[in-house]
């Protein structure tokens, strides 16, 4: 659930970065729990779950790309990935993981906290008035059953598989614009994604994931089809546009 002052764990092995980006969140309405790496994370974690995870990919104990891989199979918080490398590798890597979005370092702490806020509001912010959504509140994909309400993806068993929320945004814009043509720079809107530097590579990625999840065959997708050159389709009955 989410707290009145929403609760960040920062995870940094550097003490003055770590204590900096505290100072600037407390002064902005946000209550950090500071990390020094996974372990301290894992133990904080076991205490109280956050609403976010700001996370520090190149630490010299455990990388931050392991602590992605670790933490998105129990949990569905969101997670925004430090990087100070100038490689995009590590970016992708940890968008297919399951992270929410990136900032290189050294970062603009204003920018920081407009993704934080930019992310819980996409995680867990209440659905605007007058949305515009389908009707029916449950929509089939492929083997698996989307529930807008419960932002949750069901098999016909009725057993959740995880997604993440830039996952869920994706197909929900699908299951708002069925049998439509999207292109990856329109699924950025509507998701209320972020990747203005690498968004084709970003929503790749995250289409490559979702297939995995929900269709009968991700070598020959027929649920969500390429459109060479335009983008993304979702055939709710598998047999094309």
């Amino acid at each position: 659930m989410t707290q009145a002052v929403p609760h960040i764990m920062v995870v940094d092995d550097e003490k003055s970065t770590r204590d900096m980006v505290g100072d600037y969140l407390r002064m902005h309405g946000f209550r950090p729990t500071l990390c020094d790496g996974g372990a301290a994370l894992r133990a904080a974690f076991a205490k109280e779950e956050p609403d976010l995870i700001v996370l520090d990919l190149n630490m010299p104990e455990e990388d931050g790309l392991s602590i992605v891989r670790d933490l998105k199979q129990r949990s569905r918080v969101p997670v925004i990935m430090l990087t100070g490398t100038a490689s995009a590798i590590d970016r992708v890597v940890g968008l297919e993981l399951g992270a929410d979005d990136y900032i290189a370092k050294p970062c603009e702490l204003r920018e920081l906290v407009a993704r934080i806020r930019s992310v819980l509001r996409r995680t867990q912010g209440p659905a605007p008035a007058g949305d515009r959504g389908p009707k029916n509140k449950v929509v089939r994909f492929g083997t698996k059953w989307l529930d807008l309400d419960g932002r949750v993806l069901r098999d016909d068993a009725g057993v959740e598989h995880p997604l993440t929320a830039s996952e869920f945004n994706l197909l929900k814009a699908f299951a708002e614009h069925p049998r439509r043509v999207l292109s990856r720079e329109r699924l950025l809107d509507l998701a209320n994604a972020r990747d203005p530097d690498a968004f084709d590579r970003a929503i790749d990625i995250r289409i490559t994931r979702i297939r995995r999840k929900i269709e009968p065959n991700p070598a020959r997708p027929s649920v969500i089809r390429t459109v060479r050159g335009a983008g993304y389709v979702f055939s709710p009955d598998g047999k094309g546009v």
